[in-house]
Formats: structure tokens, C-alpha cells, sequence
């Protein structure tokens, strides 16, 4: 059963598909993934900074944990503590995206939606993937590529539940 949105009288009734409710699923899976790890990140930043930030994004075959140098003096760790934070914070604001995302597909089969999901959640899940994962800074597992792999789903399954995309207007 489609999801019936209010007619807009020059382009006709909006509807969302199954497909397009499970992509908006998808997102809103990936945003809640993402909000974890801003979570994550602040608890371990009051409870143990830097070394256990840093255990959260190294592990991979090209840094190890035995390999690696934490920092030991109070101002590196208290710099690298914060920067880690940072990145936290701002994947957390990626994971408030999603979600945003979600809602406007599921709400108003929005193409804007998608197309803010393809280019701006893609930029943060394909730079991560290929700049850690695949450069073996972080282990390659399940935790590490959930993100990128519901992205792909969702990009791939969302644009068969929108309503027929006519001309670039139909995104504004």
C-alpha cells in the first residue's frame, strides 16, 4: 500500500512505494548508527581521552594496536582527544542528516531528500571507506562497513518508491 502525500495541483498526488519506504528506513537506520558513534565518542572522552578514542579508528592491517604510538604527553593527548571528539560530533551531525533525510522521504517522497543522501551521506561514507578502511587504518568488519553498505542499499532501492522524477524542477 502507497503512502499518499497532499496533491500538488500541477504535478498530481506524491506517493512512496515499499521501496521507498524501506530506503528511508535504510537512512534512518544509518543516521541512528552514526548518532551512536558521536555517543561513543563523548562517553569516551570524559571517561578515557585519546587512547580508547584512538581504539575506535586504528586496528587495520596498516595500524595496528601494537604498532601504534599513543600519545603520552598531556598536551598531544589532550589535542588528539579533542580532535577525535570533533570528528565524533560532526559523523553524529551525519547521523541527525539521515534521519532528516528519512523523515523528508517517508513524509514527502522527496527527490531533494535523495539526492542530499547521494551526494552528502555518500561524501561522508565513501571517504570514510576509502580513506580509512580501505587504506587499512581501521579493521575491515562488519561495524566498519555497516554504514557504507546500508547507504548503497538505500541509494540503490529509494529511487523505485519516489514518484517519477519529470525534470530537475521535480528536485527543487
Amino acid at each position: 500500500m502507497a503512502t499518499t502525500f497532499p496533491a500538488d495541483p500541477a504535478k498530481g498526488p506524491h506517493k512512496l512505494t515499499l521501496a521507498g519506504k524501506i530506503g528511508a528506513a535504510l537512512f534512518a537506520f544509518w543516521g541512528i548508527l552514526h548518532l551512536w558513534v558521536g555517543g561513543e565518542g563523548l562517553r569516551l572522552y570524559f571517561s578515557s581521552p585519546a587512547q580508547d578514542q584512538w581504539r575506535m579508528f586504528i586496528g587495520g592491517t596498516e595500524a595496528p594496536f601494537s604498532a601504534f604510538q599513543f600519545p603520552v604527553d598531556p598536551v598531544t593527548a589532550h589535542v588528539h582527544a579533542n580532535l577525535i571528539l570533533n570528528f565524533c560530533l560532526d559523523v553524529a551531525g551525519y547521523g541527525l542528516l539521515g534521519l532528516l533525510v528519512a523523515a523528508m522521504l517517508y513524509k514527502r517522497a522527496s527527490w531533494t531528500a535523495y539526492f542530499m543522501a547521494l551526494i552528502l551521506i555518500g561524501l561522508c561514507d565513501l571517504s570514510f571507506t576509502f580513506l580509512q578502511v580501505t587504506s587499512g587504518t581501521i579493521a575491515l568488519n562488519l561495524p566498519t562497513i555497516a554504514g557504507p553498505l546500508l547507504w548503497l542499499l538505500a541509494v540503490i532501492i529509494t529511487p523505485f518508491g519516489l514518484p517519477r522524477l519529470k525534470s530537475f524542477r521535480d528536485v527543487i
